[in-house]
């Protein structure tokens, strides 16, 4: 068996920025499993799903689609305070910050709830309404962390995490 130095392997710095900024600024790293159920009642059908946009500026699709009718109640993904709540261009949207950089977006959503509330995982803000892409027919479900959007299903439980295996 060969044994390899440490010293060989080349030092990256960058993996090391989110570590880093967790310990200097005292942040609580969010637990992306287990602590996040999905904005609507069961069943959950996914319409349009998440597109990474190739740089911040250009196009993709920042969320999920949940299937669900106007009317439809809205529920908070998680603990978090209201942050936002109003229209963004032609869409009501209502925004929750989770803590440690990490901030939901639900539209349209004709709110229940003002900036500044403290919500609880479960709770309904407001209910499905009109406006964007989703009108009468989805709820969009985005999320940003530290400012970048991600996909909101690395935050449900019973998605799949992809394994990679190693190559014969």
């Amino acid at each position: 068996m060969l044994i390899r130095p440490l010293t060989s392997r080349p030092f990256r710095a960058a993996a090391l920025a989110p570590v880093l900024f967790l310990v200097l600024t005292g942040a609580t790293p969010v637990p992306t499993r287990g602590a996040w159920d999905w904005p609507t009642a069961p069943p959950h059908q996914i319409g349009a799903g998440f597109v990474a946009p190739l740089t911040p500026y250009s196009a993709g699709h920042r969320g999920i689609d949940v299937v669900a009718p106007e009317g439809t109640p809205v529920l908070a993904p998680a603990d978090g305070v209201i942050s936002f709540v109003g229209l963004v261009a032609d869409r009501p949207v209502v925004s929750i910050s989770q803590g440690g950089g990490v901030i939901s977006a639900l539209e349209p959503v004709q709110a229940e709830v003002n900036v500044g509330d403290r919500v609880v995982g479960g709770q309904r803000i407001g209910v499905t309404s009109s406006g964007g892409h989703c009108t009468n027919v989805c709820l969009h479900f985005g999320v940003r962390r530290y400012g970048m959007y991600v996909s909101p299903l690395n935050f449900l439980d019973g998605v799949q995490r992809a394994v990679l295996l190693p190559v014969p």
